[in-house]
């Protein structure tokens, strides 16, 4: 079963997408914050990460460069999610090592298309 880690700071939004990922068969761990992501993925390697960019703390952005700059979850796919869609944004957001960027409210076939995307590497 792949696992995704999933780091949403809105309670609603992480209900929504959870509910997303769950029906598609996925094992979802969701925390608030890069800190709690940071403990997370030390304790658990998840298949993917989907990261919203503003956070409290670090932003998505910011733990996007620190997941892609570590040996240990380099090849771990990101995709940001995030009502900041402008093409600054996920221009920004592929310099850092996104593999995808999908702008809120998401769309459920969208996501399901990137994950595939993603995970058929």
């Amino acid at each position: 079963m792949m696992t995704v880690l999933l780091v949403e700071d809105s309670l609603t939004e992480t209900q929504v997408l959870s509910s997303y990922l769950r029906q598609a068969g996925m094992r979802v761990i969701s925390v608030s914050n890069g800190e709690e992501a940071q403990l997370k993925l030390k304790s658990q390697k998840p298949d993917l990460v989907i990261l919203d960019v503003i956070l409290p703390g670090q932003s998505g952005f910011e733990i996007c460069r620190e997941l892609k700059t570590n040996a240990t979850t380099q090849g771990i796919p990101v995709v940001i999610c995030s009502t900041k869609g402008t093409d600054a944004d996920k221009l920004w957001g592929s310099m850092l090592g996104a593999d995808a960027y999908i702008t809120k409210p998401v769309n459920q076939q969208e996501l399901m298309n990137t994950i595939q995307q993603l995970m058929a590497v």
